[in-house]
């Protein structure tokens, strides 16, 4: 399979654009399973009849785990609302009714949250032990009804075609507490812009009924999972901020 130059490309996988399909290629550091675990959460949202692109199959190209997909034609929102910031509440309220609708499923095969998080907290160097522990008996404390969560849902994951908006990159999705998938994509767009998060928020609490209060408990967990990913554009200062005032030790 010749797959030219990746249209895209991610800390852990290249992206193709092959015979109008997408082909997702693994990098070679990555565990044996990776591509088929994220498969399946995937090929799992598609069974409960999200718009999310179709599963064709997990196989290996040159050696390297690589899954292959339907392809979405389109733009996402991310970058229709960077051609129009006066759209910025549309575009929200648009994913905020489509987060609404994934957090509505209730999963019954798919890996749980706070198991993946406690991971994601044991494995940060920038945290010491006595950090940890505090951070790891907040997580244990917090009961709620699993839902669908996608664990990275934001508009540059939302893509508009021709009928639909479709939600791609399920490698993150889980079942948990929908609030720390709401101050998860807070979090994400606090990062570029605090108005941007502030509106997402207010419209998904309104819609939802959510307080505020409430989405952020999970502030310094998540805070914390998301140091364990390592992501260049991220400032670690600014979670670990985060993090101790939210969760002093």
């Amino acid at each position: 399979m010749s797959l030219g130059h990746p249209i895209a490309s991610g800390n852990t996988a290249n992206i193709y654009l092959c015979d109008d399909k997408i082909v997702k290629v693994f990098n070679d550091f990555l565990p044996d399973k990776e591509a088929e675990k994220e498969a399946n959460k995937q090929k799992y949202a598609y069974s409960c009849g999200l718009p999310v692109p179709k599963i064709f199959g997990v196989t290996k190209i040159e050696g390297n785990q690589a899954i292959i997909m339907e392809y979405v034609k389109g733009e996402t929102l991310g970058d229709l609302l960077f051609k129009d910031k006066e759209q910025a509440e549309y575009y929200l309220n648009i994913s905020v009714n489509l987060q609404q609708e994934i957090h509505s499923i209730i999963p019954n095969a798919i890996e749980r949250m706070d198991e993946k998080i406690y991971r994601q907290i044991e494995s940060v160097d920038q945290l010491d032990s006595r950090q940890k522990s505090i951070l790891l008996k907040k997580l244990e404390s917090f009961t709620y009804e699993g839902k669908l969560c996608h664990g990275d849902f934001h508009l540059f994951n939302l893509i508009e075609t021709d009928n639909q908006v479709v939600v791609i990159d399920w490698v993150d999705s889980s079942t948990g507490d929908i609030r720390a998938d709401i101050y998860r994509t807070y979090l994400l767009y606090s990062g570029y812009s605090t108005e941007l998060a502030e509106m997402y928020l207010r419209l998904y609490c309104e819609k939802s009924g959510i307080l505020r209060s409430e989405v952020f408990q999970w502030a310094p967990i998540i805070a914390a999972a998301r140091l364990s990913e390592n992501v260049s554009e991220e400032n670690s200062d600014r979670l670990m901020e985060l993090i101790n005032y939210y969760c002093p030790v």
